[in-house]
């Protein structure tokens, strides 16, 4: 796989953090990556951009890493969606409070952990150019 570009601003694909997937991992137990690519993918069960994980339920306890581009509000707006139907997911996603799609799907309707500094995606030697958060979606607890 060609690491260098799936790390820089040439691409909206960031791989997970290792150890940030294994803490939340430990936390909340996921049993599918709702956007993977088949070296990355976090649990046994997961979508890859054949499958279009849109396209697809996300029955269990979701983990999503989406591409980070201009369609990332369509994968929040399917966590925000999926939540409202009972589901649970948590996202790791660009720190973008200005956006619509933080105002619309997550703002007063998930549970927000920003992550300190910068996050080192992958195996990359510099850290991310953004900030990143954590967005927990929970259709049995809700946030209001």
């Amino acid at each position: 796989m060609n690491t260098d570009l799936m790390f820089s601003s040439a691409t909206d694909m960031w791989a997970t953090p290792p150890e940030l997937y294994a803490a939340l991992d430990e936390e909340f137990g996921f049993t599918l990556d709702a956007c993977a690519v088949r070296d990355n993918a976090k649990c046994p069960d997961y979508y890859t951009p054949e499958q279009d994980g849109l396209a697809q339920p996300w029955p269990g306890r979701v983990w999503c890493n989406p591409p980070y581009g201009r369609d990332v509000w369509r994968w929040v707006k399917k966590a925000s969606e999926t939540a409202a139907g009972g589901g649970f997911v948590v996202m790791l996603l660009p720190a973008r409070t200005d956006t619509r799609w933080f105002h619309d799907y997550i703002y007063h309707k998930a549970e927000v952990r920003f992550i300190r500094g910068r996050l080192k995606f992958g195996g990359c030697k510099n850290s991310a150019p953004f900030p990143s958060m954590v967005v927990v979606f929970d259709g049995k607890k809700g946030i209001r």
